[in-house]
């Protein structure tokens, strides 16, 4: 009886075989080892809603979908970095990532004002969305934030709604009124009477419980509830000042070592993220503003027409600004007024 041994065709067809079988199981034990933690400084306080629906989440569906391979290592607010530090420590390569607002960078990219939103132009989270990524702000954003050694991905849309200690019924209410907003916001507020300033989101209840500010926006409803804003500040201000997006960072050249499968599982996530977090955000808001009035005392009310009027006022002089910064900058803001026009809305 022959065998492979006393068989040089059979022995050359074992071997491979042999080769063959044996190939996925060498190529998977080498990818099993080529694993990856990243460091993520957030620009949300970890009582934020935010840093557990969005980052918490982020980081177990990574894990899970690598097989353990791919790891985030979370800070909260402030614990390495906070506001626009986060962008330099992601550029420098000191952590990888971050979370961050586009109102934190808008001197790096044209179009960070656009991405974080011009006040008193989009309603609904839904049109945010699609100028951010099938409109083009985001790519538009990355073709000068990737040169410098960063990569931004949109992180979510939400409304910015403002929570006051005391109502406003009139014009003179709100030009009495210290509030705390950020980046285009700032222009909108003090463009129709308030004197804004900043602060940052660990010392935001502090600074209103203080009396520092009379009001603040921290997102909107689930900001208000998550940060404890209603606690100090019980009126809750309709309509929303506009729609804005918050944002994940990423140092360039790490995310280019990746290896391909972690980088696809990584970028990939992002994207749905972006949608699933954005839609289940809406539903949230909803629940969150339902809890505030029903067992937190909230008051809903709306801003005057006075106060609206100078709002409108000041959203043509901001969005005219943001239009002026440059050619991208033109380009992303056509796409805004056209949709606005499709929208009705202009």
């Amino acid at each position: 009886m022959s065998t492979a041994n006393g068989n040089p065709g059979r022995r050359r067809i074992l071997k491979a075989s042999l080769a063959l079988v044996g190939a996925p199981a060498v190529i998977g034990t080498a990818r099993a080892q080529s694993s990856v933690t990243w460091k993520v400084q957030s620009h949300w306080p970890k009582a934020s809603g935010s840093y557990k629906d969005s980052l918490e989440v982020l980081a177990i569906e990574l894990e899970k979908r690598t097989g353990g391979r791919f790891k985030l290592q979370m800070f909260g607010a402030g614990e390495l970095a906070k506001g626009g530090e986060i962008y330099n420590i992601v550029r420098r390569g000191v952590v990888e990532m971050g979370t961050i607002s586009p109102a934190y960078i808008l001197g790096e990219a044209q179009c960070m004002g656009l991405a974080y939103g011009v006040p008193g132009t989009l309603r609904e989270p839904w049109e945010m969305e699609h100028l951010m990524k099938n409109l083009g702000i985001e790519a538009l954003g990355n073709q000068e934030l990737e040169p410098k050694g960063v990569v931004l991905k949109a992180e979510k849309i939400y409304p910015t709604e403002l929570v006051v200690k005391n109502p406003i019924k009139s014009m003179d209410d709100f030009k009495a009124l210290k509030l705390r907003s950020a980046g285009t916001m700032l222009d909108y507020l003090a463009g129709a009477g308030a004197s804004p300033t900043m602060v940052q989101g660990p010392e935001l209840y502090q600074a209103l419980s203080t009396g520092v500010v009379d009001g603040a926006h921290w997102g909107a409803a689930i900001g208000a509830l998550s940060m404890k804003l209603w606690e100090v500040a019980k009126y809750h201000m309709k309509p929303a000042l506009g729609m804005s997006a918050d944002a994940f960072i990423m140092n360039k050249a790490a995310l280019d070592k990746l290896p391909p499968d972690l980088r696809l599982h990584l970028t990939a996530l992002l994207e749905e993220r972006f949608f699933r977090r954005s839609a289940e955000y809406s539903h949230k808001e909803a629940l969150a503003l339902t809890k505030g009035r029903e067992t937190m005392g909230v008051q809903v009310m709306q801003f005057p027409a006075p106060v609206m009027a100078k709002f409108s006022e000041a959203s043509k002089a901001i969005l005219a600004k943001e239009l002026a910064k440059g050619d991208l900058a033109a380009k992303g803001g056509a796409a805004l007024t056209g949709l606005m026009k499709d929208l009705g809305y202009a």
